[in-house]
C-alpha cells in the first residue's frame, strides 16, 4: 500500500490563541476597566492572528545555538551563532512591546495585566524567547528604580524600546558553582577601577573577575550581575549589583580607542547542554577584568536585585500556564477531528476522554486566575496605588504563584500529550518540546523548596503579611451572595477552615518540614479564592458562563486536592519531628544506614 492510500487522519485545526481560549478573555473582562478591555482585547485578537500564522511559521526556522571559540589562526573569537527563527522571534517580541507595554503604562496599574496577557498567548509558540525578554523587563525595572541618571537616559530607553534596531536585551548572571541559588557564596569579585572619564558616564566603574556558571541570554547586549565588593565572610551582605555590557561600544560609551570593539573581557567557556530551552544560548562565562557599572548602593546587591526576581518569577509563572494553555488547545482541537469507535464518533464525544480534559481545563483555569491575580497586584504596586496590605500580599503570592504553577502545569501538559495518543509523543506536535522547556520553571529563579522557605521568611518578616491575607480572604468570601452561598455550601465549608488552618500553621515556630506543603496548600487556597472572586463577579453580572464558573470553583475545592493538601500540613504540624527522628529516617530511606 502506498502512503497516500488508506486512512488519512484529518490534521487538527490551528486555533487562534485568544479567541478560542475559554478563560483568558473572561479574566481580562473582569479585571480591566471597560475601555481598557476593549482596546486590549482588540490588540490580543490582532496579535493572536500573527501568532496563529507567521509567528508559528518562524518556529520552523529555529535551531540550537552554536559557538565558534577560535578562528583558523587560533585567536579567541567566541563567536555565537543563533538561528534566523530565534532572531526573528526576538524582533517580534520587541516590536509588539512585550517589555515596552509595562513601562509605557498606558493603562496605569492594568498595563502589567495587558503585557502579561500578550506574553501569555505568545508563550506556546515563542520558543522560549520570552526568557531573555523577561530578564530585560527585570533589568529595566531595576534601572528605573536604582539606576544612575545616565543609565536612565541611555540604557533604560533601549531596554524598553519597540525598535529592534535600537533595543537592548539583558541577561541575568547570578548562579555560580559554589552556591547555586545561594548567592552568599558568590566568588566573583568587583574592584573599583580608574578608567577614562567618559566611561564614568553610566555610573561607578568596576573591574569584575569571576566565573558565572549559568548565564542565560549570552546573545544579549548586557546583563545584570552580582559580584562581591566586600569581605567574603559577610556572605550576601557584601554583594553589589552591576550593569555589565557584553561588548563595547555600549550606550554611547567606548573603552580605549584601540579596544573599540572589545568583548569586555568576557569569554564563553561553553554553551550548556540542557534538557529543554535549548534555543536560549545559556553559557558558562569567564569574566576577566570585565567592566561593570554599579547599580544601587554598595554592598546592597541582594536588596537591589529583588525587583528583578519578582518580575522574572511572574514571567516564569506566565510561561508555565501559557504553555499549559497551548497544550490544552492542541488536545481540544485534536478531539474535534479525531474519529473513533469504527468511525461513529469524534473523540470529543467519548465521556472518559472529555472528563480527563475537563480536569486539565480546571487546573488551567485555577492557575490562570491565580497568576493574573498576582500580576494585577504587581501592577498596582509598581504604579504606587497599592495599599501596604497589598504590597505585603504581593511578596508572599509571587513565590506561591511561581512555585505552584511550576509544580502543577507540567502534569497537565502530560495529560494533553496522552490525549493525542501516539501522535502526542511526536515532536511535530510540539507538546513534548513545551514540556521539556517548562520543566526548567521548577528550577529557574528558585526551586519549590527555595521558594517555600522564602514564603515562610516573608510571612514572618512583615507582621502585615498574614493579616492582609486573612482580611482579603474574608472579604472575598463575604462577597458571596446568599443564594450563591447556598449552592456552594460544601465547597465553602471546606475552604474556610483550610484558610484559617494555613494561616495559623505559618505562625512561628514553624517545623522544618512545613514550608513545602504550606506553599502547595497556599496555591490551592488562593487559586480557590481567585476562582471564587471570579465566580461572584460572573454571577453578579449575569455572565453566560456563571454556572460553569461556580462549578469550577466547587470542583477545585472539593475534588482537586485542597483537602489532601490541608491534611498534609495538619499531619506535619500535629506530628513534630520526634526530636529529629523523622528527619533521620528520611535520611536512611534516601541514603541508607551507611550513608553511602
Amino acid at each position: 500500500m502506498r502512503i497516500e492510500q488508506g486512512f488519512q487522519q484529518t490534521p487538527f485545526p490551528r486555533w487562534h490563541p485568544y479567541d478560542t481560549d475559554l478563560v483568558l478573555p473572561q479574566i481580562l473582562k473582569r479585571i480591566l476597566p471597560a475601555d481598557a478591555f476593549q482596546e486590549v482585547s482588540a490588540d490580543l485578537e490582532r496579535f493572536g492572528s500573527l501568532v496563529n500564522g507567521p509567528i508559528r511559521e518562524l518556529n520552523e526556522l529555529c535551531s540550537d545555538p552554536k559557538i565558534t571559540q577560535y578562528d583558523n589562526w587560533g585567536r579567541r573569537t567566541d563567536k555565537l551563532h543563533t538561528s534566523e527563527g530565534w532572531r526573528e522571534l526576538k524582533k517580534v517580541a520587541i516590536k509588539e512591546g512585550l517589555v515596552a507595554i509595562f513601562y509605557e503604562r498606558k493603562f496605569g496599574e492594568y498595563s502589567r495585566v495587558w503585557g502579561f496577557a500578550k506574553s501569555f498567548i505568545f508563550q506556546g509558540d515563542s520558543n522560549v524567547v520570552m526568557c531573555p525578554l523577561s530578564m530585560t523587563d527585570g533589568a529595566a525595572r531595576v534601572i528605573e528604580l536604582l539606576g544612575t541618571a545616565d543609565m536612565k537616559a541611555r540604557v533604560f530607553p533601549r531596554l524598553t524600546s519597540r525598535d529592534p534596531s535600537q533595543a537592548y536585551i539583558s541577561g541575568q548572571w547570578m548562579t555560580e558553582r559554589p552556591g547555586g541559588s545561594d548567592v552568599s557564596q558568590t566568588e566573583t569579585t568587583a574592584t573599583e577601577a580608574t578608567h577614562p572619564s567618559g566611561l564614568r558616564a553610566l555610573g561607578p566603574v568596576y573591574n569584575i573577575d569571576g566565573f558565572k556558571w549559568f548565564s542565560s541570554a549570552t546573545d544579549a547586549d548586557m546583563a545584570v550581575a552580582l559580584a562581591r565588593t566586600g569581605d567574603r565572610s559577610l556572605g550576601s551582605r557584601s554583594l553589589s549589583l552591576f550593569l555589565v555590557p557584553m561588548r563595547f561600544p555600549f550606550a554611547g560609551v567606548s573603552l580605549h580607542p584601540q579596544l573599540a570593539h572589545s568583548n569586555n573581557g568576557i569569554e564563553i567557556h561553553r554553551l550548556k547542554n540542557k534538557l529543554g530551552t535549548r534555543l536560549v544560548p545559556t553559557a558558562e562565562l569567564s569574566l576577566n577584568a570585565t567592566t561593570g557599572f554599579r547599580i544601587g548602593d554598595l554592598n546592597a546587591g541582594v536588596k537591589s536585585i529583588t525587583p528583578v526576581l519578582n518580575i522574572t518569577r511572574l514571567h516564569s509563572a506566565i510561561t508555565s500556564v501559557g504553555c499549559l494553555s497551548r497544550c490544552l488547545s492542541i488536545a481540544r482541537a485534536y478531539a474535534s477531528v479525531r474519529i473513533v469507535d469504527h468511525g461513529k464518533h469524534l473523540l470529543r464525544d467519548v465521556p472518559v476522554h472529555t472528563a480527563t480534559l475537563a480536569k486539565v481545563s480546571l487546573l488551567y483555569r485555577a492557575l490562570a486566575h491565580l497568576v493574573f491575580g498576582v500580576v494585577h497586584l504587581l501592577g498596582r504596586v509598581e504604579t504606587g496605588v497599592a495599599s501596604p496590605a497589598e504590597e505585603a500580599r504581593l511578596r508572599l503570592l509571587t513565590a506561591v504563584a511561581k512555585g505552584f504553577a511550576a509544580h502543577k502545569a507540567c502534569g497537565g501538559m502530560e495529560e494533553c500529550m496522552a490525549a493525542l495518543g501516539g501522535e502526542g509523543y511526536m515532536e511535530e506536535n510540539i507538546i513534548s518540546r513545551l514540556i521539556r522547556d517548562c520543566l526548567v520553571e521548577k528550577i529557574w529563579e528558585g526551586t519549590i523548596n527555595v521558594l517555600s522557605l522564602e514564603l515562610i521568611k516573608g510571612a514572618h518578616s512583615n507582621p502585615l503579611a498574614l493579616k492582609s491575607l486573612a482580611e482579603w480572604s474574608k472579604a472575598i468570601i463575604d462577597s458571596v451572595p446568599p443564594q450563591m452561598e447556598r449552592s456552594l455550601s460544601e465547597a465553602l465549608s471546606i475552604l474556610r477552615p483550610s484558610i484559617q488552618y494555613l494561616l495559623s500553621a505559618l505562625k512561628p515556630p514553624v517545623s522544618q518540614l512545613v514550608p513545602r506543603p504550606a506553599l502547595i496548600l497556599f496555591g490551592h487556597v488562593f487559586a480557590a479564592l481567585y476562582l471564587l472572586e471570579h465566580s461572584v463577579w460572573s454571577s453578579v453580572n449575569d455572565e453566560s458562563e456563571k454556572e460553569i464558573d461556580m462549578e469550577c470553583f466547587r470542583r477545585w475545592v472539593v475534588e482537586e486536592g485542597l483537602v489532601e493538601a490541608t491534611e498534609e500540613v495538619k499531619r506535619i504540624v500535629g506530628s513534630p519531628e520526634d526530636g529529629g527522628r523523622r528527619t533521620d529516617v528520611d535520611s536512611d530511606i534516601v541514603y541508607g544506614k551507611a550513608k553511602l
